[in-house]
Protein backbone atom coordinates (compact mmCIF):
# COMPACT_ATOMS: atom_id res chain seq x y z
CA UNK A 1 0.00 0.00 0.00
CA UNK A 2 0.98 3.66 -0.28
CA UNK A 3 1.81 5.44 2.97
CA UNK A 4 2.96 8.95 3.89
CA UNK A 5 6.17 8.57 5.84
CA UNK A 6 7.90 11.07 8.08
CA UNK A 7 11.63 10.70 7.52
CA UNK A 8 13.74 12.04 10.44
CA UNK A 9 16.36 14.64 9.60
CA UNK A 10 18.33 17.50 11.15
CA UNK A 11 15.58 19.99 10.26
CA UNK A 12 12.74 17.74 11.42
CA UNK A 13 10.62 15.13 9.67
CA UNK A 14 10.50 15.16 5.88
CA UNK A 15 7.31 13.98 4.17
CA UNK A 16 7.72 11.23 1.58
CA UNK A 17 5.21 8.81 0.00
CA UNK A 18 6.51 5.25 0.09
CA UNK A 19 5.32 1.68 -0.38
CA UNK A 20 4.61 -0.03 2.95
CA UNK A 21 3.22 -3.43 3.93
CA UNK A 22 -0.52 -3.49 4.52
CA UNK A 23 -1.22 -3.92 8.25
CA UNK A 24 -2.88 -7.07 9.55
CA UNK A 25 -5.60 -6.72 12.20
CA UNK A 26 -5.08 -8.36 15.57
CA UNK A 27 -7.84 -10.35 17.32
CA UNK A 28 -9.88 -7.26 18.36
CA UNK A 29 -8.68 -4.96 15.60
CA UNK A 30 -10.48 -3.53 12.60
CA UNK A 31 -8.80 -3.07 9.21
CA UNK A 32 -9.91 0.25 7.68
CA UNK A 33 -9.75 1.49 4.09
CA UNK A 34 -8.86 5.11 4.81
CA UNK A 35 -10.97 7.74 3.05
CA UNK A 36 -9.90 10.95 4.82
CA UNK A 37 -7.75 12.08 7.74
CA UNK A 38 -7.25 15.35 9.61
CA UNK A 39 -4.17 17.09 10.95
CA UNK A 40 -3.64 18.36 14.47
CA UNK A 41 -1.24 20.83 15.99
CA UNK A 42 0.47 18.22 18.13
CA UNK A 43 1.52 16.13 15.15
CA UNK A 44 2.77 19.21 13.29
CA UNK A 45 4.92 20.09 16.30
CA UNK A 46 6.01 16.46 16.60
CA UNK A 47 7.14 16.44 12.99
CA UNK A 48 9.40 19.45 13.62
CA UNK A 49 11.06 17.55 16.46
CA UNK A 50 11.54 14.31 14.52
CA UNK A 51 15.30 14.48 14.01
CA UNK A 52 16.41 10.93 14.83
CA UNK A 53 14.97 7.44 14.82
CA UNK A 54 13.10 5.36 12.26
CA UNK A 55 10.62 6.66 9.67
CA UNK A 56 6.99 6.59 10.82
CA UNK A 57 3.65 6.76 9.02
CA UNK A 58 2.01 10.10 9.74
CA UNK A 59 -1.57 10.75 10.85
CA UNK A 60 -3.56 10.34 14.07
CA UNK A 61 -7.28 10.41 13.12
CA UNK A 62 -9.32 9.03 10.25
CA UNK A 63 -12.62 8.23 8.66
CA UNK A 64 -12.95 5.16 6.49
CA UNK A 65 -14.67 1.92 5.61
CA UNK A 66 -14.16 -1.36 7.44
CA UNK A 67 -12.26 -3.71 5.11
CA UNK A 68 -11.67 -6.56 7.53
CA UNK A 69 -11.99 -7.60 11.18
CA UNK A 70 -9.86 -9.60 13.58
CA UNK A 71 -10.62 -13.17 14.55
CA UNK A 72 -11.79 -12.09 18.00
CA UNK A 73 -14.71 -10.06 16.61
CA UNK A 74 -17.62 -12.45 16.13
CA UNK A 75 -20.11 -10.06 14.56
CA UNK A 76 -21.93 -9.26 17.78
CA UNK A 77 -24.10 -6.19 18.22
CA UNK A 78 -21.18 -4.03 19.36
CA UNK A 79 -18.74 -5.24 16.70
CA UNK A 80 -18.05 -3.50 13.41
CA UNK A 81 -18.55 -5.39 10.16
CA UNK A 82 -17.02 -5.15 6.70
CA UNK A 83 -18.53 -2.17 4.90
CA UNK A 84 -19.31 -0.16 8.06
CA UNK A 85 -18.35 3.52 8.05
CA UNK A 86 -16.12 4.36 11.04
CA UNK A 87 -14.07 7.22 12.47
CA UNK A 88 -11.54 7.33 15.27
CA UNK A 89 -8.14 8.26 16.68
CA UNK A 90 -5.75 5.95 14.83
CA UNK A 91 -2.01 6.45 14.56
CA UNK A 92 -0.32 5.87 11.23
CA UNK A 93 -3.48 6.56 9.25
CA UNK A 94 -2.09 8.62 6.36
CA UNK A 95 -2.03 5.47 4.27
CA UNK A 96 -4.30 3.35 2.10
CA UNK A 97 -5.11 1.12 5.10
CA UNK A 98 -4.84 1.34 8.89
CA UNK A 99 -5.75 -0.89 11.83
CA UNK A 100 -7.36 0.11 15.10
CA UNK A 101 -8.76 -1.50 18.23
CA UNK A 102 -12.53 -1.56 17.80
CA UNK A 103 -12.98 0.41 21.03
CA UNK A 104 -11.17 3.40 19.50
CA UNK A 105 -13.75 3.67 16.73
CA UNK A 106 -17.20 5.23 16.44
CA UNK A 107 -19.77 4.76 13.68
CA UNK A 108 -20.05 7.64 11.22
CA UNK A 109 -23.56 9.17 11.27
CA UNK A 110 -25.35 8.77 7.95
CA UNK A 111 -25.54 12.50 7.26
CA UNK A 112 -21.77 13.06 7.43
CA UNK A 113 -19.43 12.62 4.47
CA UNK A 114 -15.86 11.35 4.77
CA UNK A 115 -14.31 14.82 5.09
CA UNK A 116 -16.72 15.86 7.83
CA UNK A 117 -16.26 12.60 9.71
CA UNK A 118 -12.47 12.77 9.58
CA UNK A 119 -12.56 16.19 11.26
CA UNK A 120 -14.23 14.92 14.43
CA UNK A 121 -12.53 12.06 16.33
CA UNK A 122 -9.57 13.77 17.95
CA UNK A 123 -11.35 16.97 18.94
CA UNK A 124 -14.42 15.13 20.23
CA UNK A 125 -12.51 12.68 22.42
CA UNK A 126 -10.14 15.38 23.69
CA UNK A 127 -12.85 17.95 24.44
CA UNK A 128 -15.16 15.36 26.00
CA UNK A 129 -12.35 14.14 28.25
CA UNK A 130 -11.65 17.73 29.31
CA UNK A 131 -15.26 18.79 29.88
CA UNK A 132 -16.82 15.62 31.29
CA UNK A 133 -14.16 13.33 32.75
CA UNK A 134 -11.87 16.02 34.16
CA UNK A 135 -14.06 19.13 34.22
CA UNK A 136 -17.09 17.29 35.65
CA UNK A 137 -19.49 19.72 34.00
CA UNK A 138 -22.98 19.84 35.49
CA UNK A 139 -26.01 21.32 33.78
CA UNK A 140 -26.31 25.09 34.09
CA UNK A 141 -22.66 25.81 34.83
CA UNK A 142 -20.83 28.64 33.09
CA UNK A 143 -18.03 27.59 30.72
CA UNK A 144 -15.20 29.62 29.21
CA UNK A 145 -13.50 28.18 26.11
CA UNK A 146 -10.21 29.84 25.24
CA UNK A 147 -9.06 29.68 21.60
CA UNK A 148 -12.68 29.04 20.69
CA UNK A 149 -12.06 28.95 16.93
CA UNK A 150 -9.55 26.10 17.17
CA UNK A 151 -10.67 22.55 16.49
CA UNK A 152 -10.72 21.72 20.21
CA UNK A 153 -12.44 25.02 21.00
CA UNK A 154 -15.23 24.47 18.48
CA UNK A 155 -15.80 20.94 19.75
CA UNK A 156 -15.78 22.12 23.38
CA UNK A 157 -18.41 24.79 22.70
CA UNK A 158 -20.72 22.30 21.04
CA UNK A 159 -20.22 19.57 23.63
CA UNK A 160 -20.83 21.99 26.50
CA UNK A 161 -24.03 23.16 24.82
CA UNK A 162 -25.19 19.58 24.11
CA UNK A 163 -24.59 18.57 27.73
CA UNK A 164 -26.60 21.44 29.22
CA UNK A 165 -24.07 24.13 30.11
CA UNK A 166 -25.46 27.53 31.08
CA UNK A 167 -23.65 30.56 29.66
CA UNK A 168 -20.82 29.65 27.27
CA UNK A 169 -18.10 32.27 26.74
CA UNK A 170 -15.55 31.86 23.92
CA UNK A 171 -12.45 33.83 23.05
CA UNK A 172 -10.64 34.34 19.75
CA UNK A 173 -9.08 37.15 17.76
CA UNK A 174 -10.87 38.97 14.93
CA UNK A 175 -14.55 39.41 14.08
CA UNK A 176 -14.62 36.76 11.36
CA UNK A 177 -13.53 33.96 13.69
CA UNK A 178 -15.88 35.13 16.44
CA UNK A 179 -18.87 35.31 14.09
CA UNK A 180 -18.59 31.59 13.39
CA UNK A 181 -18.80 30.78 17.11
CA UNK A 182 -22.22 32.30 17.71
CA UNK A 183 -24.01 29.71 15.57
CA UNK A 184 -22.14 26.93 17.37
CA UNK A 185 -23.51 27.91 20.77
CA UNK A 186 -21.17 30.54 22.23
CA UNK A 187 -23.42 33.01 24.07
CA UNK A 188 -20.63 35.54 24.69
CA UNK A 189 -17.77 36.01 22.25
CA UNK A 190 -14.71 37.97 23.30
CA UNK A 191 -12.26 39.44 20.80
CA UNK A 192 -8.99 39.40 22.73
CA UNK A 193 -7.42 41.82 20.27
CA UNK A 194 -9.69 44.60 21.51
CA UNK A 195 -11.59 43.40 24.61
CA UNK A 196 -10.76 42.42 28.19
CA UNK A 197 -11.67 38.86 29.12
CA UNK A 198 -11.84 39.93 32.78
CA UNK A 199 -14.43 42.62 32.04
CA UNK A 200 -16.39 40.35 29.69
CA UNK A 201 -16.61 37.51 32.22
CA UNK A 202 -17.59 39.88 35.03
CA UNK A 203 -20.42 41.27 32.90
CA UNK A 204 -21.60 37.84 31.75
CA UNK A 205 -21.60 36.27 35.22
CA UNK A 206 -22.62 39.22 37.42
CA UNK A 207 -19.15 39.14 38.89
CA UNK A 208 -19.34 35.51 40.06
CA UNK A 209 -16.80 34.15 37.58
CA UNK A 210 -16.96 31.00 35.50
CA UNK A 211 -17.24 27.43 36.76
CA UNK A 212 -15.13 25.70 34.12
CA UNK A 213 -12.40 26.82 31.70
CA UNK A 214 -11.21 24.73 28.76
CA UNK A 215 -7.86 26.27 27.88
CA UNK A 216 -5.64 25.66 24.87
CA UNK A 217 -3.56 28.84 25.22
CA UNK A 218 -1.42 28.01 28.24
CA UNK A 219 1.03 30.42 29.85
CA UNK A 220 -0.19 33.80 28.51
CA UNK A 221 -3.75 33.07 29.67
CA UNK A 222 -2.98 31.64 33.10
CA UNK A 223 -3.23 34.81 35.20
CA UNK A 224 -6.51 35.85 33.57
CA UNK A 225 -7.85 32.32 33.90
CA UNK A 226 -7.23 32.37 37.64
CA UNK A 227 -8.79 35.84 37.85
CA UNK A 228 -12.05 34.90 36.05
CA UNK A 229 -12.66 31.54 37.74
CA UNK A 230 -15.34 31.58 40.38
CA UNK A 231 -15.40 29.79 43.71
CA UNK A 232 -14.50 26.09 43.31
CA UNK A 233 -13.83 26.66 39.61
CA UNK A 234 -11.90 24.19 37.45
CA UNK A 235 -9.23 25.02 34.90
CA UNK A 236 -8.55 22.24 32.41
CA UNK A 237 -5.32 22.77 30.50
CA UNK A 238 -5.66 21.05 27.13
CA UNK A 239 -2.97 22.87 25.16
CA UNK A 240 -0.17 25.36 25.43
CA UNK A 241 -0.30 27.24 22.14
CA UNK A 242 1.18 30.37 23.69
CA UNK A 243 3.79 28.75 25.92
CA UNK A 244 4.14 26.47 28.93
CA UNK A 245 5.85 28.54 31.65
CA UNK A 246 4.05 31.15 33.78
CA UNK A 247 3.82 32.45 37.33
CA UNK A 248 0.78 31.50 39.40
CA UNK A 249 -0.94 33.25 42.30
CA UNK A 250 -1.31 30.41 44.79
CA UNK A 251 -3.21 32.64 47.20
CA UNK A 252 -5.96 33.05 44.63
CA UNK A 253 -5.97 29.31 43.96
CA UNK A 254 -6.35 28.59 47.67
CA UNK A 255 -8.92 31.27 48.47
CA UNK A 256 -11.15 30.26 45.58
CA UNK A 257 -10.48 26.54 46.18
CA UNK A 258 -9.65 26.07 42.52
CA UNK A 259 -8.67 22.91 40.70
CA UNK A 260 -6.08 23.10 37.91
CA UNK A 261 -5.91 19.93 35.84
CA UNK A 262 -3.61 19.17 32.94
CA UNK A 263 -4.69 16.63 30.35
CA UNK A 264 -2.86 14.83 27.55
CA UNK A 265 -3.06 11.49 25.76
CA UNK A 266 0.71 11.14 25.48
CA UNK A 267 1.06 9.51 28.90
CA UNK A 268 -2.08 7.35 28.82
CA UNK A 269 -1.88 3.62 28.27
CA UNK A 270 -3.97 1.78 25.69
CA UNK A 271 -6.78 0.92 28.09
CA UNK A 272 -7.06 4.54 29.23
CA UNK A 273 -7.31 5.65 25.60
CA UNK A 274 -9.97 3.04 24.90
CA UNK A 275 -11.93 4.17 27.95
CA UNK A 276 -11.84 7.79 26.74
CA UNK A 277 -13.12 6.80 23.29
CA UNK A 278 -15.90 4.61 24.75
CA UNK A 279 -17.06 7.36 27.11
CA UNK A 280 -17.08 9.92 24.31
CA UNK A 281 -19.11 7.66 22.01
CA UNK A 282 -21.61 6.83 24.75
CA UNK A 283 -22.22 10.46 25.68
CA UNK A 284 -22.13 12.08 22.24
CA UNK A 285 -23.42 9.57 19.70
CA UNK A 286 -26.99 10.87 19.97
CA UNK A 287 -25.89 14.49 19.61
CA UNK A 288 -23.82 13.55 16.56
CA UNK A 289 -26.66 11.60 14.98
CA UNK A 290 -29.24 14.35 15.39
CA UNK A 291 -26.89 17.12 14.24
CA UNK A 292 -26.55 18.88 17.60
CA UNK A 293 -22.78 18.58 17.13
CA UNK A 294 -21.61 19.69 13.70
CA UNK A 295 -18.18 19.35 12.09
CA UNK A 296 -16.47 22.59 11.09
CA UNK A 297 -13.97 22.12 8.27
CA UNK A 298 -11.86 25.09 7.25
CA UNK A 299 -9.97 23.65 4.29
CA UNK A 300 -9.31 20.35 2.51
CA UNK A 301 -5.98 19.28 1.01
CA UNK A 302 -5.18 16.20 -1.07
CA UNK A 303 -2.68 13.86 0.55
CA UNK A 304 -0.04 14.96 -1.97
CA UNK A 305 -0.16 18.44 -0.38
CA UNK A 306 0.23 17.34 3.24
CA UNK A 307 3.29 19.56 3.66
CA UNK A 308 1.27 22.59 2.52
CA UNK A 309 -1.49 21.61 4.96
CA UNK A 310 1.03 21.60 7.81
CA UNK A 311 2.25 25.04 6.82
CA UNK A 312 -1.31 26.32 6.66
CA UNK A 313 -1.96 25.10 10.20
CA UNK A 314 1.17 26.87 11.41
CA UNK A 315 -0.15 30.13 9.90
CA UNK A 316 -3.08 30.08 12.40
CA UNK A 317 -5.41 31.32 9.66
CA UNK A 318 -7.91 28.48 10.01
CA UNK A 319 -11.19 28.22 11.90
CA UNK A 320 -12.01 24.59 12.59
CA UNK A 321 -10.28 21.57 11.13
CA UNK A 322 -7.90 20.96 8.23
CA UNK A 323 -8.73 17.70 6.47
CA UNK A 324 -6.69 15.49 4.14
CA UNK A 325 -8.28 13.37 1.41
CA UNK A 326 -6.72 10.14 0.13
Amino acid sequence: MKAVMLIPGPDGGRIEVQDAPQPTPGPRDVLIKVKATAINRGEVAGRRGLKTGDPVISGIELAGEVAGVGAGLDGGATDFKVGDRVMGQVRGCNADFAVADRDLLMPVPDHLDWVQAASLPNVLVTAHDAIVTNGVLTAGETVLVNAGSSGIGIAAIQIARALGAGTIIATSRGPEKLAALEALGADVRVDLSSESIIDAVAAATDGKGVDLIIDSVGAPALADNIEVLGLKGRLIGVGRLGGSMAEIDLNAVALKRLRIIGVTFRTRNDEEKRACARACAADLQAALSDGAIQPVVDRVFPIEELDAAHRYMESNAHTGKIVITL
